[in-house]
């Protein structure tokens, strides 16, 4: 509280953005808390929602960006070496390995909302050589998702925030597995409707 404190008070705007970078790329930031706490500042007045909001996008942008570049430059030989020292485990490694070889794009859009993940998929989608565009179209819409998701939650909670880091972080899989469910029978739904409404049609 006392480091997100400072980082507000001290640096405003491009505190937001500094944190971001470093926590994307592997820093121990609590990123989740971080954004939450932005938003608990825009619910105290003391930062505006829209500037707040561009500026974690800006970050986390950034931060996924260049990890994606190191992924392309350095490769896998990178990652575990300088992983644990920027808090990557082997055993997160691993697990993000094959989670992104069974889901790929998916993950770079959704793996923001799972920790420990989001720090690795970038890596990986530059160690196998996706292209900038395909990254790009999947990665930079779940950086804006994440950051809109956090920011609004702290707005909106106002003094409650402080709940959102420590539930999320211990059920966030739960939510996610949510999330993607809800997500299948959304477009599954719809596609029954389609073909349903061809079908009376014809």
């Amino acid at each position: 509280m006392g480091h997100l404190n400072h980082l507000i008070e001290h640096f405003g705007y491009l505190g937001i953005i500094i944190a971001l970078v470093g926590g994307i790329i592997g820093l121990p930031i609590p990123d989740e808390v971080l954004l939450t706490y932005v938003g608990y500042n825009v619910f105290a007045g003391k930062l505006v929602y829209l500037p707040s909001l561009v500026c974690a996008y800006f970050g986390a942008s950034i931060g996924i960006t260049l990890s994606f570049i190191l992924g392309i430059v350095l490769g896998a030989p990178f990652l575990h070496k300088f992983g644990p020292k920027l808090h990557i485990s082997e055993t997160k490694i691993d697990r993000t390995k094959k989670l992104f070889n069974k889901y790929g794009p998916f993950l770079l859009l959704i793996g923001f909302f799972i920790p420990g993940v989001r720090h690795i998929t970038a890596y990986l989608a530059g160690i196998n050589n996706y292209s900038y565009k395909k990254f790009a179209l999947f990665a930079y819409l779940g950086a804006l998702l994440w950051c809109f998701t956090f920011i609004t939650l702290g707005r909106l909670l106002g003094g409650n925030w402080v709940y959102v880091g420590m539930y999320f972080s211990r059920y966030s899989i739960y939510i996610i597995a949510l999330f993607v469910l809800g997500v299948l029978l959304y477009f599954s739904y719809k596609r029954k409707r389609k073909l349903l409404k061809n079908a009376s049609y014809d």
